[in-house]
This record gives structure tokens, C-alpha cells and sequence, in this order.
């Protein structure tokens, strides 16, 4: 091996460790560092060298790159070994199959230029070409793969296996195949090569059809959690008219019978039973606030909301704070509050009936400028850490819809769920479509 094609290989190492760092920091949404590329692409010399001074080591060395790479992205970013794994398997699986399909290529028509100088530039040719591949193939995998921490993806782990058996699959391909060119070829040999190479192509064929199929399942996930979340809304909205209806019938009778009441009363008073009077004005107090909503936000439809929601609170014995006033302009729509309300409480008061001793539910809102913020908190246990459900996703879509964020906090055995909404962008908003 001559200075020139240890010099090229070693170039064609740090290009290999550079696009597969790329590629999975944009398969997982996050960013590289100068040191992660230096410690990676270290790994690989020092696995290069050690494996080419012992036989076995080289056999298993393709092994210890996915263990390495992985045990290095899973410290680096802080992740899931599974989904470190994951985007690794897939990183070296297709980088593998890229070369795996232009050896293939090389076997059949090099070697008629075995021992002429066009022979370089034809393997350098081709080792371009097979980066080419595999940039191609990666920019498929993003399109129909993500595995941000901010999308749903549910069991993501599970496309592990397969990638695995595809991996496996491929390094039996390549073992197969020659690694040296040879001076001549039979027809059997290039028959050989060239199945391999069909062979390679179904499988970057079936990683893509599993994937797309993947991200179609992940795209019904996400429509489910969409119409669970318009059924709930839907659900708040028929507990709004069937309160308003009934407290409108409430109100509709006690108006009918104020007349008599306050003739009732004048009878009182004018036969000097100011004791009588009193008692009387006391019982038509607590009908008038029987008619009224323990909470004014100035919003009708969160203030039943949290009629319904911190009743059953405070019916299991836990203490509420309400300190909000809405916009009163429809800046944010009504279905929008249902979502964030209705799933913000029912976490709440599910989190306090789990505990025992002193249990609290405190709601605040302030308005600053364009801006207006909601506040959640409620007490938890120790070791409360919730995960991004269905009813916190949908939050964070109604505050990214409003061009703004939501975020989470436990400590102290207190739970804080902030909502922040620009309610500048009021058309908007109306506008919006839940994702």
C-alpha cells in the first residue's frame, strides 16, 4: 500500500466521520461540536489501526464502530441509548450499503484497468460517487425520519431491530464480495456481483418503504392525539351550554319572581320585621350567588371550566387560587382555552389525588403588552416527572399555534406548567389548524 492511498484513506475517514455526525445531529435535532467530530473521527483511526494488526479485531470492527458511535452520541447529546443506537444502525448501515453498491460496481468493470494509471482515477471516481449515494440516501432518511425530542415519534425503538437485521445483512454482503480488485472476472463472478448489487438495492429500498410506513403510523398517532383533543374541546363546549342553559332557565325564573319577593319583603318592612327582613334578604343573597360562577375570568367558558374542574378539587380536599382575568376582545379563541384549561386541570387535580397531606391548585394569568401568560401550579410527589402526553401535547400545540411556548418545571415537590401566547396575531390565530 503505497503513501497515496494511505493519505486518501485516511481523507475518506474524516469525510465518512463528518456526514454521519451531520446526519444524525439532524435525525435527532441536535448540534455538533468541533470536539465531537475530532473524538469520532480519533475512534476510527485508532480502530483502523489496531484493527489492521489483528485478524479477528477486523472482523468485529464494523461492530465496534456502532458500539463506539453510539456510546459517543449517547454521552455527547445526552440521549436514549436506544435512539442512539437507532440513528447509528441507520448512519453506518447506509454509508456501508453506499460503498457495499460501487464495489459491486467496481468488481464488475475494473478489472480490465487493473495495472493502467486510469485506475486511480477511477477509484477516486468512485469513491465519490459513493459519498454522492450516501448524502442521497441520508436526505431520504430526513424526510421521512425524525427523532427530535419535540415530535411525536412513538416507539422509535422499534425500528431498531430491523435496522439491525439490515446492517447484519449488509456486512454479510460485503464479506462476500471482493475487497481486492482481481486481474480477471468470469461471467459467474460478474453475475455474482451484479446480484449483490440488486441485492443492496432492495435493501436501501425496503429501509426507506419501513420508514415511510413508520412515518405514515406516526402521522396517524398524531391525527388521533389532533381528535382527541377537538373531542375534548367538543366535550367542554356541551358542558358550557348545558351550564349556561340551565343557570339561563335559573335566572329566567328568579326574575319572574323578583316582583313577589320584593312585595314579600316591603310587607316585612312595613310591619317593622326587621329581623324577618333580614333572614329573607339573606336566602335571596345565596340564590343570587347560586346564579353567579364561584370564578369570574371574564371568559364564560373557562369560568365553567373551572366551576366543574376545581369543584371536584376541592371536593377531595384540595386548596385553589385563581388570580386571572382574560381578554375580553376573543384575542384567544374559545376552543383554544378548552384546550389548555381542560387539560392543564384535569393533570393538576390528578397529580394532587395521588398524594397525601397538604394539596394546593394555583391558576394566575397577567397580561404584558402582546403577550399573556398562564400560569399552572399544583403540588406532586417526590419523584413526579411527567412525560410529554397527549394533554401537554396538545397544549404546546395551541401555544405554538399563538407563536408562542410552553415549558415545564418540577421542583420542591411543585409542579409548574407556564403558557405563553402572543395574542397580537388575533387573525391569526382564528386561522389556525391543530397539528
Amino acid at each position: 500500500m503505497d503513501a497515496v492511498q494511505v493519505w486518501f484513506e485516511r481523507f475518506c475517514l474524516i469525510v465518512q466521520s463528518v456526514i454521519q455526525l451531520v446526519f444524525i445531529g439532524r435525525l435527532l435535532g441536535k448540534n455538533n461540536r468541533i470536539w465531537h467530530f475530532v473524538l469520532y473521527a480519533g475512534f476510527l483511526f485508532l480502530l483502523g489501526f489496531t484493527a489492521a494488526q489483528n485478524t479477528i479485531l477486523n472482523t468485529v470492527a464494523i461492530g465496534i464502530q456502532l458500539v463506539g458511535l453510539s456510546a459517543i452520541n449517547c454521552v455527547a447529546w445526552r440521549i436514549q441509548c436506544s435512539v442512539s443506537a437507532l440513528s447509528a444502525t441507520i448512519a453506518i448501515y447506509i454509508s456501508q450499503l453506499s460503498f457495499g453498491m460501487i464495489n459491486s460496481i467496481e468488481s464488475i468493470l475494473f478489472p480490465q484497468f487493473v495495472g493502467m494509471p486510469l485506475l486511480y482515477l477511477l477509484l477516486v471516481l468512485a469513491t465519490a460517487a459513493a459519498f454522492g449515494i450516501c448524502l442521497c440516501c441520508y436526505a431520504a432518511v430526513l424526510r421521512l425520519l425524525s427523532l427530535k425530542e419535540t415530535d411525536q415519534t412513538p416507539y422509535s425503538s422499534l425500528l431498531l431491530l430491523p435496522g439491525l437485521f439490515f446492517f447484519l445483512a449488509e456486512l454479510y454482503i460485503l464479506h462476500m464480495s471482493y475487497s481486492q480488485v482481481s486481474a480477471t472476472l468470469s461471467l459467474t463472478e460478474a453475475g455474482k456481483h451484479a446480484g449483490l448489487l440488486l441485492i443492496q438495492g432492495l435493501g436501501l429500498a425496503a429501509l426507506l418503504c419501513m420508514l415511510y410506513a413508520y412515518r405514515r403510523i406516526c402521522d396517524g398517532f398524531q391525527a388521533q392525539s389532533a381528535l382527541a383533543s377537538l373531542t375534548q374541546a367538543a366535550q367542554a363546549q356541551k358542558i358550557y351550554l348545558s351550564e349556561a342553559q340551565m343557570r339561563y332557565e335559573q335566572t329566567k325564573a328568579f326574575r319572574h319572581d323578583i316582583k313577589n319577593h320584593l312585595l314579600l319583603l316591603d310587607g316585612l318592612l312595613r310591619n317593622g320585621q326587621i329581623a324577618e327582613s333580614r333572614a329573607y334578604l339573606k336566602k335571596l343573597e345565596g340564590i343570587s350567588n347560586a346564579l353567579s360562577f364561584p370564578y369570574q375570568t371574564g371568559n364564560p367558558v373557562v369560568d365553567i371550566l373551572l366551576s366543574e374542574k376545581l369543584g371536584l378539587a376541592q371536593a377531595n380536599g384540595i386548596q385553589t387560587e385563581v388570580s386571572l382575568l382574560l381578554p375580553k376582545d376573543g384575542r384567544i379563541d374559545d376552543l383554544d382555552l378548552c384546550i389548555i384549561f381542560a387539560n392543564a386541570l384535569d393533570n393538576a387535580v390528578n397529580a394532587c389525588r395521588s398524594i397525601q397531606g397538604a394539596r394546593s391548585i394555583c391558576i394566575r394569568g397577567k397580561q404584558q403588552g402582546d403577550f399573556y401568560m398562564l400560569e399552572f401550579q399544583n403540588t406532586c410527589s417526590d419523584t413526579c416527572s411527567r412525560p410529554m402526553g397527549t394533554g401537554l401535547s396538545n397544549i404546546q400545540s395551541v401555544a405554538e399555534n399563538y407563536h408562542g411556548a410552553m415549558l415545564i418545571e418540577t421542583k420542591n415537590q411543585q409542579f409548574s406548567l407556564n403558557v405563553l401566547l402572543n395574542i397580537s396575531l388575533q387573525s391569526d390565530n382564528r386561522s389556525r389548524q391543530i397539528h
